[in-house]
Parts: C-alpha cells; structure tokens; sequence
C-alpha cells in the first residue's frame, strides 16, 4: 500500500515572502517511519508511563486492517456494516520495539474523549451510538502484559458526550465538559448534582455547532480556561461560574468542525502567570457548504490568561492551517504539526496538505517566533494525531477523512506511524544531552529532591528539569497537555562526569494535577530520554 501512496508538494505559499523559507536540505527536523502498516488510523492517541502508545479509532468503521486474537471477536447485532467483527479497532504500539498488540474495544468511541487519572490510568469517555453515555478505563502495563480495555457496566456519564473535552482537576478528579448537544459539564468520579448546566457553551454555538471539542487548560490559579468558537472565559468549576470574560478573539471560528489548535505554554518561576495560544482554523460556512477549497486562517492569538487586563496579542503563522497539532516539547517551544491548508475538519472537507512542520519559540520577540521546519510526505488530515514521546520525539499517527477505510483516493486511510524529531535531537548535540541517572519514583508537593545526571561535555549554564504530561491526542487538540518548569539550583559536579541538581516539585495540584508526568533534564535546549515520576 505504501508504495502506491503519492508525494505531496511542500506547502509552500505566497506566505514565503513575509517568512523566507530555507531549501528542504538545510530544515531542522527529521523524519522517520516506524511503522508501514499499524493496521488501524488512530483517531485518538495518547503514552502511557511504561513508554507505550494506546492507539484507538472508531469500532464501526468496518474492517481493519489488524484481527483481533482469535476468539476475541466483537459481537454488535445492531452495528451497521458487521455484526461479528474480529477486526481490531485499538492497539498498543511500543515505539522502542516497533511492536503492535491488537486491543478490543466494544463500545464507539468516534469523536469521544479521555484524560489520565492519577495512578495513571486511562478514562475514555462518550462517543456514538453505543459508546453515547459510555464510560471506559485502560489500566496500562508494559508491552509484554495483557492489559485491555475495560467497559464499565456500573457507572455512566449523566448526559451523552460527543465532542468532549475532559481535563483532570487538582484533586485528581476528571471534568468532561461539553459535547454536542450537551451545554454542561460533569465529574467522575460521578458527584451527586450529575451534569451540571455551562450557559457559555450555549452562548458560543452556532449554524456549524463550533464550540464542539472546547480548548480546556487548568490555569495555576485552580480556575479553568476555556475557548470555544471565537470566545473565552475563566471558569470556576466549584462555584461553577464564570469569574472573568476574556476579549473575543478576532479571525472566525477556531473550534471543531473549524478547528485550529491550542496550547498553555509552560508553566513557570512563581506559577502565578499562564500564557494560552490558540493557532489556525477554518473560515465560517467552509463546513455548512462543504468547501473545500476554503483557505484556512493563518494567525494566531496569544493572552496572559491570568492577567489583570488580558488582551489578545495577534500573529501569523508562515502557513494557514486546519487540523493541525500543537505540541509542547521538553523546552518549552511547541511544535505545530499535521493538517491543511484549506477547507475544513469533517469527512472529505479538507485539501492541500500542510506538510511543513512549524516551532513556535515563545520566548522570542513577536514577529521572530516561528521557524519552518522539514516536511514530510505523509498528509495528516482529518482524525490525525501528534504525541511527545519520552525520547523527545513527536509521535504522528491516523488521517483518516473517510467514513469507512479507503485506499483508492487522493488522501487515503493513513495506516502508517511516523516520528518526527527537532533539532534538538541533531547528531552534533549529543555531546549537550544529558542522561538522567538518578531521580525518585516519586515527590509530594513542594518538597525538595534531586535528579542526578551526565553529560559529556561540562555543563555552562542551569540544567532545567521539566515535567510534561501524558495528553489524550484528539481532533488537533491535546487534552490534559501541559508542561511545568521545575525550580532548580546550579548542577553541582560529582565524581564520574555526574552532575547533581537540586529541584523543588511543583507547589500544588492547581500547577500539577497529581499524576505521572514524564520527567526531562533539559541541557541548553536539549532534552533528556525522559523517566516518569508520579507527583501527588
């Protein structure tokens, strides 16, 4: 199949006269293929902490193009295209191995939600038909267990969840907010009152139903922000109120079906500041009249969501882009990756394949922000995903922009897995990785502990020891995904080229919500492998 699959063109655009584009050779960036054939298009992607990936797509899908075990078939008398289906619509991917298990899922879980509980635990939730109200756990374990999935029969969501967005709360407990037809939110583990009424979904919907798959970010203050459509505010989800309304964001709509990406930058110093970024989209309508030749929305808002004032502060991003992926890496800057140029997310909506890599530097003046980086040659479209890897690269997996899977057209089911690595990981910055050799398996906030490593040349400068997330992939946006900047001291020198730095663990849940996050040392920008620590 890969064989017959075509090149796509570098997306370069009228764009290049305002950000000059590099020749291809000269790119950061690497790409690699991991995988030719995973057998299924993740829709929804997410790492676990024993370093392997739960791929999981839509059980109605039809065939796949992985079997499930034998005698592991799924039965569904009321499913459409099979009744007996022994195809696998799940899998758990070891990146180190290049090894593929088949996984069993029962219930749908198109367009469904996820989050990590705090020992780590997956909770997937809602989704279609079957999987509407629908509750689900993977409990991971490394990739010689037998870990699966896991339907709960006892518990269930209060209100039917399509297009949810779910995050974890300081005290450990999962928020699912929205979904379409749903304008409330809802705790699990399950409280009392149920689903609870959120009036500003309501506010932002419209024709096109744009405040799907909410943009959802734990803010250090304990409040939550959210965006949906063209809208923003501060939402206190104990008193369950809305405590401040941010300035609309100018430029169409940025939330499903027109979706663009966003991202909290890294938390940092005093965690009393959060910076949120919300990048791309579609133009209102391209989705209602099935355009797709739409362009894309090519800026970019940046606020000081705690701020006083908050304001938005405009970009342009070098390409326009739908459908693409931000992810935060190990030193703060965050990748855009994935989607398109032009039209819209839905079935068969999008077209000219953005295949150009983006890094936006937070800490560089305006104007200075974004780098080009290589392309590939894989479109990643509509039910694509993107995941930071404890390596340090970037995980690509899915694009499928059909209702079944299909090999016979321009953009075909994407069953290949790719990694692509920044520059970071370049030969000639080895010599600046460091090796995490000590650290705890565990810390409890705000207490000291020390993370001792290695690096080949004498360290010049402060080592940073970061703790990222382990997000839930889905539908350009990384639910749960945020990365928090550790207090630390100088490395100071041992014996054997060790360094041994001092670190102070994030203060509280409302910085860190407990959980497992993986832990990087990171070296004049350059990261570490990662290992996981549990804070709680």
């Amino acid at each position: 199949m890969e064989d017959t699959i075509p090149l796509f063109l570098t997306c370069f655009i009228t764009l290049f006269t305002i950000f000059p584009t590099p020749t291809r050779a000269t790119l950061p960036g690497t790409w690699e293929l991991l995988i030719p054939n995973a057998g299924i298009a993740s829709m929804h992607t997410a790492v676990t902490r024993f370093n392997n990936v739960i791929l999981l797509d839509r059980t109605n899908t039809g065939p796949s193009r992985k079997l499930l075990p034998k005698n592991h078939c799924r039965f569904d008398r009321n499913d459409a295209v099979l009744k007996k289906d022994c195809y696998a619509h799940s899998i758990l991917f070891d990146p180190k191995k290049n090894q593929l298990r088949p996984l069993k899922i029962l219930t749908d879980t198109w367009c469904s939600s996820g989050a990590f509980l705090p020992n780590g635990t997956l909770l997937q939730t809602g989704g279609d038909i079957d999987g509407f109200k629908k509750i689900r756990k993977f409990d991971p374990c490394n990739s010689n267990g037998s870990c699966d999935w896991e339907e709960l029969n006892d518990v269930e969501l209060s209100e039917g969840r399509w297009y949810a967005t779910n995050q974890i709360l300081p005290d450990g407990s999962i928020i699912i907010i929205g979904g379409r037809g749903s304008n409330s939110v809802e705790f699990y583990p399950k409280r009392k009152n149920g689903a609870v009424s959120f009036p500003f979904l309501s506010e932002t919907e419209d024709t096109q139903m744009d405040n799907l798959y909410p943009y959802v970010h734990l803010l250090p203050n304990g409040k939550l922000f959210v965006f949906a459509n063209t809208k923003s505010v501060m939402y206190d989800f104990v008193e369950n109120r809305v405590v401040k309304v941010y300035p609309e964001l100018i430029g169409g709509p940025r939330n499903y079906p027109s979706a663009g990406s966003s991202v909290m930058l890294a938390l940092e110093g005093e965690f009393s500041e959060a910076v949120v970024v919300v990048c791309g989209g579609a133009q209102y309508g391209a989705f209602l009249e099935r355009n797709v030749d739409t362009p894309a929305h090519g800026s970019c808002g940046r606020i000081m969501a705690t701020g006083s004032d908050p304001v938005w502060e405009m970009e342009d991003m070098p390409f326009q882009r739908i459908m693409g992926d931000m992810v935060i890496l190990p030193n703060g800057d965050v990748l855009i990756i994935n989607g398109a140029m032009k039209g819209t997310q839905g079935f068969e909506l999008g077209s000219d394949p953005c295949l150009n890599p983006v890094l936006y530097r937070p800490d560089e003046p305006a104007g200075l922000r974004f780098m080009v980086l290589n392309p590939g040659t894989v479109p990643r479209l509509y039910h694509s995903t993107a995941n930071l890897l404890p390596d340090g690269r970037v995980l690509l997996a899915g694009s499928n922009p059909h209702v079944f899977y299909r090999f016979d057209v321009e953009f075909p089911t994407e069953l290949r897995i790719e990694a692509f690595s920044p520059e970071y990981l370049d030969p000639d910055k080895m010599n600046i990785r460091p090796e995490i050799l000590e650290v705890p398996e565990q810390v409890s906030y705000g207490v000291g502990f020390d993370v001792v490593v290695i690096v080949e040349l004498p360290v010049v400068g402060i080592i940073e020891v970061n703790l990222g997330s382990a997000p839930f992939a889905t539908h350009s946006f990384s639910q749960g995904q945020r990365l928090v900047k550790l207090g630390v001291g100088s490395a100071v020198p041992e014996n054997g080229g060790r360094w041994r730095i001092r670190c102070t663990a994030p203060p509280s849940g409302m910085v860190a919500p407990p959980g497992f996050y993986m832990v990087f040392a990171v070296n004049q920008g350059v990261p570490s492998v990662a290992r996981w620590i549990h804070v709680s």
